[in-house]
């Protein structure tokens, strides 16, 4: 099924997502101008650069992973359930951690009030859920790869993956600041929880960048063998891509 005709057939369910992506873009957005204007700062736990991240992030993510599973051989009822869950974690996520940037508390890790407690906790829980939706995706396209348009047996199942290890290091990150914080040292653990961010950021985008190339492979007048050989090089100068941010942030943690 191509571009054309999956915007033919789209579901209510995938309307209602797309339209949540582009609003969460739209929020990156706004907290980005009043960042630039406001001359804010760009590091710590208090600035506006971590909701306009997660806006931003968290708007492609799901405009991608609703496309991407569109692909994916799926009962209506399972599509409904999955993206419409992945749809609400995304914008809880978004909108939690927005909101503890207005109030100017740090969103993850902070066990100040009972208050501040259960959003750290519905944040958790929240990325729990994404990692659950994407893993079930993931196997869903590894497993029906060969009902998939042939451009993307290959990038579908490499982006989903690679989503999954961006949740994986992101759990990471909040396990390691809770365990600080549980010891008694919050401000170590704002200062280096987040020392996956580099690996994170990278395998993030994944389900965005190997779909465009497939869908750009697909378009040229190549023929199959030169088109897979392609798509086998994308993922492999990605995964080298990842591989350095993982270096990085290892190094960057020592």
């Amino acid at each position: 099924m191509g571009l054309s005709r999956h915007i033919e057939n789209v579901k209510a369910v995938e309307r209602v997502a797309y339209a949540i992506g582009l609003l969460l873009i739209l929020s990156g957005l706004v907290h980005l101008a009043v960042l630039l204007v406001g001359g804010g700062s760009w590091e710590g736990p208090l600035s506006l650069r971590k909701p306009t991240t997660f806006g931003l992030s968290f708007g492609l993510t799901l405009i991608n992973v609703t496309l991407v599973a569109s692909f994916v051989a799926l009962r209506d009822r399972s599509r409904t359930l999955l993206i419409g869950t992945f749809t609400a974690a995304c914008g809880v996520e978004t909108f939690l951690v927005s909101m503890q940037a207005w109030r100017g508390v740090p969103s993850h890790f902070n066990m100040e009030t009972p208050f501040d407690a259960a959003v750290a906790q519905a944040l958790a829980f929240g990325g729990v859920t994404l990692v659950v939706v994407i893993v079930i995706l993931a196997v869903r396209a590894f497993r029906d790869r060969a009902r998939l348009p042939r451009g993307l047996r290959l990038a579908i199942p490499a982006g989903l993956a690679a989503l999954v290890g961006a949740q994986v290091a992101g759990a990471a990150m909040i396990a390691t600041g809770v365990r600080l914080v549980v010891r008694g040292d919050p401000q170590r653990a704002y200062a280096t929880g987040g020392w996956l961010k580099p690996a994170h950021a990278a395998l993030m985008h994944g389900i965005l960048v190997l779909p465009l190339l497939a869908w750009w492979v697909s378009a040229t007048d190549w023929d199959e063998r030169t088109q897979t050989r392609a798509v086998w090089t994308g993922i492999a100068l990605y995964a080298v891509v990842v591989a350095g941010a993982v270096v990085v942030s290892v190094l960057g943690r020592a």
